[in-house]
């Protein structure tokens, strides 16, 4: 029998999120947690609660991901794996069936990489992060805790994303450069790196 697993978030991401979970076909979706108590289902999905029903929904079940999506801040995402993590859950690797992840990378609890995405030998993914829709992570790569990858960006070998980074989509970021912290890479742009301020 699969073991259970609740989505925390019920927006778009967790949409997307559902759909590599019925494929991949490790877990069954329990239901989904989101604020939005008006939220009654998300594809025949219930809802189980808001955020302050956590504590709770964890006497029943052992797996959570947080399927909030990142754009201006990881913040929501950053507090809400510390909490679910300091109250015992487990959060799992989600990787599509239809990803291809290197059996030389490394990708950390709680990241999720979507469909059509390549990592590459060597690569490192940080925890809590999104890998989306045909994202490219090149040789050696270090994608820090926290980070989403766009639609279709592409990150060239070597390169080093900071923590919490957002990396918008169809950006290329060159080889071999390294982000700060927190950065926030415009859609469609080319990342060589900052200059000296």
């Amino acid at each position: 029998m699969k073991p259970k697993i609740i989505l925390i978030g019920g927006g778009g991401h967790c949409k997307s999120s559902i759909d590599v979970i019925e494929q991949v076909d490790e877990f069954t979706i329990a239901g989904i947690v989101d604020i939005n108590s008006s939220l009654e289902n998300l594809f025949g999905y219930p809802l189980l609660g808001n955020d302050g029903d956590l504590s709770k929904l964890k006497e029943k079940y052992e797996y959570a991901l947080i399927t909030i999506g990142q754009i201006k801040t990881p913040s929501i995402r950053i507090k809400l794996f510390d909490h679910i993590k300091s109250i015992g859950f487990k959060l799992p690797i989600i990787i599509s069936n239809k990803a291809y992840v290197s059996k030389h990378a490394q990708i950390g609890e709680g990241a999720i990489v979507m469909h059509g995405a390549l990592i590459n030998a060597g690569a490192i993914v940080g925890k809590n992060c999104i890998i989306n829709t045909k994202a490219l992570i090149e040789h050696d790569v270090i994608i820090g805790d926290h980070c989403h990858i766009s639609t279709s960006a592409i990150v060239n070998g070597g390169a080093n994303i900071g923590r919490g980074t957002f990396v918008g989509s169809n950006a290329v970021i060159k080889e071999y450069v390294t982000s700060r912290e927190f950065d926030f890479i415009k859609s469609g742009s080319l990342f060589k790196g900052h200059t000296n301020d």
